[in-house]
């Protein structure tokens, strides 16, 4: 057991709070920026003029307030804590979510939606402390970074595809898939320049990975707003909860070369947490969505 005074006690407890204050934050922003997305023509996905119509918003500017607290929260949490701890943590802000967005919407509140977060978070949970990721380098090379680009390339196109003529719960699951898959690819770009940043700041600019950040941040946002249009917010952001920390710990161990823990009964926990986070995305993307979509702009067809 460890000692009330032992130092890594207290660092965890940091983490902790950090990560709860960061999960209540990403809740209040999410539930800000879906009430104002929905109010919007449905977009296909990765359409720019989404984002631009959105910007006229007050309310889903105003979002990005606790969205960039939470991240500073996270990155704080992520500091003190390891990933296994921190991560489903963040996923229990969901449960804050929902409630409020059903405010903000003017719904009532899904029990069902409680419980697949629950199951989706459980499972992460689970797979995180069976797998029990270690660092490994802090640069990868170009080739560790092409392997990424071919396994999250084509996930990235398959979401893409099937979400073009998907109803709306399972077309919130893969916009959120993908926003998820994104979003992991943009943090571990980050964790990399952020390693560059601490040996020569001047360089940063000259690396290809700080374009690749910008191009796959801004995709991930657009994204992150496409699935919020298409159903009640605890499907996209269970997907993207799930799908953000997986694709962390897979570029981890094919860029970054960190290892996960096989011994004994872990493969098979984390084989069972991986179908339990299956499980639920299956159970959102059959969810009958409430949302309605805004109708499209009038036009004027009198004469000219």
């Amino acid at each position: 057991m460890t000692a009330a005074g032992d130092p890594g006690a207290g660092e965890n407890v940091v983490a902790v709070v950090a990560a709860l204050g960061s999960a209540a934050a990403f809740a209040v922003g999410a539930a800000l920026e879906q009430s104002e997305a929905k109010l919007e023509e449905r977009a296909p996905p990765l359409d720019p003029r989404l984002l631009l119509r959105l910007i006229r918003r007050p309310r889903w500017l105003l979002a990005w307030v606790p969205e960039t607290i939470g991240t500073g929260l996270q990155a704080l949490a992520l500091s003190f804590g390891p990933l296994i701890l921190v991560e489903p943590l963040l996923i229990t802000g969901l449960f804050l979510a929902i409630p409020l967005a059903a405010a903000l919407n003017r719904r009532p509140v899904h029990r069902r939606d409680y419980a697949v977060v629950a199951l989706g978070g459980a499972g992460l949970a689970a797979f995180l402390l069976a797998a029990q990721p270690r660092p490994g380098i802090a640069q990868p090379s170009v080739a560790g970074w092409l392997g990424v680009a071919l396994w999250a390339g084509p996930v990235l196109a398959a979401c893409l595809f099937f979400a073009w003529c998907a109803g709306n719960a399972t077309r919130a699951v893969l916009l959120g898939v993908a926003s998820g898959l994104l979003y992991g690819v943009a943090a571990s770009l980050l964790k990399a320049l952020t390693a560059e940043l601490s040996l020569d700041p001047g360089a940063i600019f000259a690396r290809g990975q700080t374009y690749a950040l910008v191009v796959t941040g801004l995709a991930a946002v657009i994204l992150n707003q496409n699935a919020l249009q298409s159903s009640r917010i605890a499907v996209p952001l269970m997907a993207i909860a799930i799908a953000d920390p997986a694709v962390s710990v897979a570029v981890g161990v094919t860029a970054f070369h960190e290892k996960i823990d096989t011994s004994g009964v872990r493969p098979w926990i984390q084989v069972c947490a991986g179908l339990a986070m299956l499980a639920a995305m299956w159970l959102a993307s059959t969810t009958r969505s409430d949302i309605r979509q805004a109708p499209p702009p009038s036009r004027n067809n009198g004469p000219h």
